[in-house]
């Protein structure tokens, strides 16, 4: 039986390059006594390649996320606004007075393309995170219904990522960035 150990002396963040440097670091196979120590910068070196490459995809994934997380809210919204008469009926049905679809309607459709474009994205994002949550409350807390505990999860899983997005911005391409603000 082969049994690996490694150690590491000490590891170092270098800022100015986004690297960690670790120094000492051996890989030594148990049974294998001639196993040289890692070559320090090979792991450096691989280390700041990833990062390097994380920094430059950072504008470009946040804007896929936000091309991605709003998709659900646009069509939602979309489908409140041509069906308004028996969304409605269904929201008075959860105990949901009727009189608040309009509202749901500008968080969804509205708010889902304000994401998209990286308008006013922290706060949109922060009352749609909000506004999920709520729903999976309101209309998913019903776990005897089988859909109703994916759906509950769902909504958690998509307020989180709005949370993320409120916490790293709109990204380089969006309106915010243009008008540079923060919102």
């Amino acid at each position: 039986m082969t049994s690996l150990k490694t150690s590491i002396k000490t590891i170092t963040y270098l800022s100015d390059t986004g690297c960690l440097e670790i120094q000492g670091a051996s890989l030594i196979d148990s049974n294998d006594a001639n196993t040289a120590p890692l070559h320090k910068k090979t792991i450096s070196s691989l280390s700041g390649a990833v990062e390097s490459m994380m920094k430059k995809l950072e504008d470009v994934g946040v804007l896929v996320a936000r091309i991605l997380m709003p998709i659900l809210f646009i069509t939602a919204g979309w489908g409140k606004i041509t069906g308004y008469a028996g969304t409605q009926q269904y929201m008075e049905a959860m105990g949901v007075p009727g009189f608040m679809l309009p509202l749901v309607i500008l968080l969804e459709f509205g708010g889902g393309l304000a994401i998209l474009f990286g308008f006013l994205t922290r706060t949109t994002v922060l009352f749609t995170a909000g506004f999920t949550l709520l729903t999976a409350f309101l209309f998913h807390s019903n776990f005897a219904e089988g859909v109703n505990s994916l759906m509950f999860m769902k909504n958690l899983t998509i307020s989180g990522g709005f949370l993320l997005l409120a916490i790293t911005g709109p990204g380089a391409y969006s309106i915010d960035r243009l008008l540079n603000k923060k919102w």
